[in-house]
């Protein structure tokens, strides 16, 4: 089989195009992003998450999502319940904290239920980024705690959660986007406070959830560490924060290449993150030309990065015996008393 090729790619709607699959077909990607856009209805996901799969010839291509709760949900009612914000479990945790944590396992316990039912393997969760006073709103309720150690005890819960259900998760945002005063979707972030400050608080949950197999980087600037590179093209970040500091020798996703955080051509902007250190360029908007740039700097998997995917590939299990309906109704009791 013809090796894939270090990016994931979006789509641009609801059933994917001739264009796409050519594209998908050519150029192998090793994974794929579902956005709202892409979720009309229950058969119509699980049929688009088929025909990725088929593009590549690949039937276990990983296929992520960002199903967070709170504001970040892609498959809503009446597909999916809605779930509460990671800010809401936070609360019970701060005034129980074994029950804050069940609430966090169920959530994700419960994500796994609905998401694999549709074939989706990936959810970009948990976010272990701790925010602080005055940050922007972009992780705002996002964020499990203002405390490292609640948000990292909360995001472990969470990860094992979905592991439970047979899914994988992806921590969020490596190294940490809390402190960030601008919202990254439209501009670049700048954080200027000390590396001693941010590894007493910022690195800390990544540090404590190092041996996962995923995280996604952060389009944010630390000035004491690499003034002139966001994380996610920062090699010096990826490799004395991320790879050093922190020690997580899992698969290093870029946070969505098309965001305004970054600058210069979507082309350019696949080199830079390829160039940084990070594993797999990430595409998300579905827009053709876009894609076709990205395609053309992104590189067969190979070494580590080719490692760490074969990791992820292996690292799925089984899903557990939990009877759904049973834990759905212990989740509702705990957010009910929040």
């Amino acid at each position: 089989m013809t090796e894939s090729k270090a990016m994931i790619l979006g789509a641009s709607g609801a059933q994917l195009t001739p264009d796409e699959i050519s594209l998908y077909r050519d150029e192998r990607p090793w994974g794929f992003i579902l956005f709202a856009r892409n979720c009309v209805e229950l058969p119509q996901i699980a049929d688009l998450v088929a025909s990725m799969r088929d593009a590549v010839g690949r039937p276990d291509a990983p296929v992520l999502i960002d199903q967070e709760g709170g504001r970040v949900q892609r498959i809503r009612p009446p597909m999916i319940e809605r779930y509460p914000s990671a800010a809401v479990l936070g609360e019970i945790y701060r005034q129980d904290p074994a029950q804050g944590l069940r609430a966090a396992w169920l959530m994700s316990r419960l994500h796994a239920f609905d998401l694999s039912k549709l074939g989706i393997n990936i959810d970009c969760l948990p976010v272990l980024d701790v925010p602080v006073q005055g940050a922007s709103n972009v992780i705002g309720d996002r964020a499990y705690a203002f405390d490292p150690d609640v948000v990292a005890a909360m995001g472990q819960a969470a990860a094992d959660g979905l592991k439970a259900g047979g899914m994988l998760p992806v921590m969020k945002h490596m190294p940490g986007h809390g402190r960030g005063m601008a919202d990254s979707h439209h501009e670049l972030p700048t954080v200027t406070v000390s590396r001693a400050e941010l590894e007493a608080h910022d690195f800390r949950p990544f540090v404590a959830m190092k041996n996962e197999l995923m995280a996604m980087s952060a389009h944010i600037v630390f000035t004491a560490i690499d003034p002139d590179q966001p994380a996610t093209t920062s090699s010096k970040v990826i490799e004395e924060i991320i790879r050093g500091h922190i020690g997580f020798d899992g698969l290093l996703i870029s946070d969505d290449s098309s965001m305004n955080a970054l600058q210069g051509t979507l082309g350019e902007r696949a080199a830079r993150i390829m160039g940084g250190g990070c594993d797999i360029v990430l595409h998300c908007n579905g827009l053709m030309d876009e894609m076709k740039a990205v395609v053309k700097e992104a590189v067969p998997l190979a070494g580590a990065a080719l490692r760490r995917t074969e990791a992820v590939e292996a690292g799925f299990a089984p899903a557990d015996s939990a009877h759904e309906e049973t834990l759905r109704q212990e989740f509702h009791s705990l957010i009910a008393v929040s």
